[in-house]
Order: C-alpha cells, then sequence, then structure tokens
C-alpha cells in the first residue's frame, strides 16, 4: 500500500485547525507532498493561512548547508528563515510573537543523534512556553519501527545530540517521539500528530512508495541511513566515517589503521547481516581530506539482521585492540553518551558483555514507548 506522509493527508484535508491562523513553519526539503510540491509552497499559497516565518534546522531549510547555517529569507518566497542550528537551536520569543501556530514537517531517519529530532523537542519547549500548539505532519521511519536498539542515553549526557534518554536506533517516528517526550518530561506542549496513512511498522522506506530525498548531504541513500547509527557513533574521533567520499558511512578509516588486523579483528565477532572488505580511501573534504585512509567499506548483507549499533560497538572494540595507542578513544562520549558501554570497552570487555549492559534500560524504553506507539 502506498504511503501518505501526515503532510499529505494534512494539505489534502485543506489545514483543518488553522484556516485564519498565522503560521511558523519548520521544515526543510523533505517536506514534499506526494505530487513534488514542497510543503512550504502549499503553506505559502493557500489563501486560508497565513504563512509568517519559516525555521530551518541543520542543513538549512533547502538541506544544503552542512555547517553553521545562518538566518536569511527564503529566495522563492521572500519568507523570513531563522535558523535553529547556529547561536541558537530554538525559536526565541520574539519569533513567535504574534503567531496562533507552529507546524512541523521534516524527514527523520530513525537515529537519536540525527538532529531533526532534538530540533523538534526544542520547538516543543518553546511552544509550550509561548502557549501556541504545534501540528507534526508525520512522517514513516526510514529505517522500520520495529528495531530498537543501543544504550539508553545517560540523564547526564543529555545534549543537542541526545535531546532525550532514547536508545541510539528507537524505531519510532517523530510524531510518536513528540508524544513520548511531552509526557515523559510533563512539557504541556499542545501537540497535534498528523499521522502517516499506509505505514506499517516493520516497512522500511523503500516499500512506501514515497520519494527518497537526501535528508542531509552526506546521507545519500537508504543503506546509508541503516548503517549510520553504526560508524557515526565514532566520528567525533580521529576517524573517517566516509564524509567526502561518494560513499559515506559506508567507509570507515584513518591514516594510522592497519586496515587488514582491524577486518581480522572485526570478522572473529561474527556480526550478523554486515561483511568488511579492506579499502584505502581519501576524502575530498572533512576529516583526513586529501590524505589516504585506510579501513574497510561496510556491506550490508541482510538488513533485517544487521545491527547497526552493535555493529559500531565492536568498531570500536576492534579500534581498542588493534590501534591502542593511535584511536582517540576519549571522544566516543560525545555521541554515544552511555558511561557503562564506555568504560567496558576501555577495559576489554567484548561485545555481548557490553549489549548485556542495554537491557534493563532497552526493556523500560519498550515498555514506555508502547503508550504512544500509532502505526501497526
Amino acid at each position: 500500500m502506498t504511503t501518505r506522509t501526515g503532510a499529505d493527508v494534512f494539505v489534502a484535508n485543506n489545514f483543518p485547525g488553522l484556516h485564519g491562523k498565522k503560521i511558523g513553519l519548520i521544515t526543510n526539503h523533505t517536506g514534499r507532498l506526494r505530487q513534488g510540491i514542497a510543503t512550504a509552497d502549499a503553506f505559502f499559497k493557500s489563501p486560508d493561512i497565513s504563512l509568517k516565518v519559516f525555521f530551518g534546522p541543520e542543513h538549512g531549510i533547502r538541506g544544503a548547508v552542512d555547517e553553521r547555517v545562518p538566518d536569511s529569507a527564503d529566495p522563492k518566497t521572500g519568507i523570513p528563515v531563522i535558523s535553529l542550528y547556529g547561536p541558537r537551536t530554538a525559536p526565541e520569543p520574539s519569533h513567535l510573537a504574534g503567531l496562533d501556530a507552529l507546524v512541523y514537517d521534516i524527514q527523520d531517519i530513525g537515529c537519536r543523534y540525527y538532529t531533526y529530532v532534538s530540533t523538534l523537542v526544542h520547538c516543543m519547549r518553546a511552544a509550550a512556553k509561548a502557549g501556541i500548539p504545534l501540528t507534526i505532519l508525520d512522517r514513516p521511519n526510514p529505517i522500520g519501527g520495529t528495531h530498537v536498539e543501543g544504550p539508553v542515553t545517560d540523564i547526564d549526557k543529555l545534549a543537542f545530540v541526545a535531546i532525550h534518554p532514547i536508545p541510539i536506533r528507537h524505531g519510532m517516528t517523530l510524531g510518536e517521539l513528540a508524544k513520548l517526550v511531552n509526557i515523559q518530561t510533563d512539557l504541556k506542549c499542545n501537540i497535534n500528530v498528523v499521522h502517516a496513512e499506509g505505514w506499517q511498522r516493520r516497512e522500511w522506506f523503500d516499500a512506501t512508495g514515497c520519494e527518497w530525498l537526501d535528508p542531509s548531504p552526506n546521507m545519500r541513500s537508504l543503506v546509508q541511513a541503516n548503517i549510520y547509527p553504526g560508524p557515526a557513533q565514532l566520528e567525533f574521533t580521529n576517524v573517517s566515517v566516509g564524509r567526502g567520499t561518494a560513499t559515506p558511512f559506508q567507509l570507515f578509516g584513518a591514516p594510522w589503521l592497519d586496515h587488514f588486523r582491524f577486518v581480522d579483528a572485526l570478522q572473529a565477532m561474527n556480526l550478523p547481516g554486515i561483511g568488511f572488505v579492506p579499502r584505502t580511501f581519501k576524502p575530498t573534504a572533512s576529516k583526513f581530506a586529501g590524505e589516504e585512509c585506510k579501513g574497510v567499506e561496510l556491506i550490508v548483507t541482510n538488513r533485517e539482521t544487521f545491527l547497526p549499533v552493535q555493529t559500531g560497538v565492536a568498531m570500536a572494540i576492534a579500534l581498542r585492540k588493534v590501534a591502542f595507542r593511535q584511536w582517540e578513544m576519549a571522544r566516543w562520549q560525545t555521541l554515544l553518551c552511555h558511561k557503562e558501554t564506555f568504560d567496558a570497552v576501555e577495559h576489554g570487555a567484548g561485545l555481548q558483555d557490553v549489549v548485556k549492559l542495554w537491557e534493563p534500560g532497552l526493556q523500560k524504553f519498550k515498555n514506555d514507548r508502547k503508550n504512544v506507539l500509532h502505526y501497526r
């Protein structure tokens, strides 16, 4: 069955609840209707609502910027664009003054440290404080809604890349996550989730019939979105995760890495659904630009059994084993945000012993999320 996103449903029903209202729209290039029309354009052209301001997340409203994003004006409509990725991460009271409602329409990829979920939570907080409602136009989780994996964020490590205590791969849509955060933080944000129609939790993005639009400059395929929760957790350390190549997150390495020993260490862990091939590559941008990196290509052989978060931790264990002196481990915590996992790997624990540490937090999360899951 073809999926209709929350935006498709909302626009087809002629913006229910927003007639005559002054609107702020949080969106980017992924906010698009099935007919190929941008959600922003549909809102702008409607005579029934008044679109006053855009709010743009990381990578900007057109999704083309891979650095801090300044405020601007949308060249197509002339409407002001307030950046939520730079000096500020949430709308300020002055930005919301005079607005009757906020609307959110951005495609997420299902990983905790992909920052669109953080932007949503910051906007929820701002909306609650301003006393205005927030409508969320929900979209499918591209890597499915049944797989849940990884450590639940430590409370003392909450940050923009860890906005709420959830696992790295959460298996939820942004609409479902918004409901969970609203309940667990007693935020009292007046949220209205317009659910997607025709999507089932087990479905991956390529079963939806929706067009793939790169959610960010280095997220160029569903394969990369699936792999991302693994190697990306290590990218604040002194390694390349393939940015500046044609296949980000499918390549991983560093100039100082003995990639043959690294592959041997990974293969010895018998990781499901994934293979590793020794590769050399030279990024043209980002970390180690212009330098030859020795590393691996990650090849998913079965996406249903592949465990990306466990694979990322296995890569950390392998780095610790074969590059103890070269790998700068400390900054792994920037995205990992889980002391028990970090300490266990630092002290030489095996993968399965590390994974067991996650179980209490994961079980509680799975129980808590049952109350807000919409899709079956």
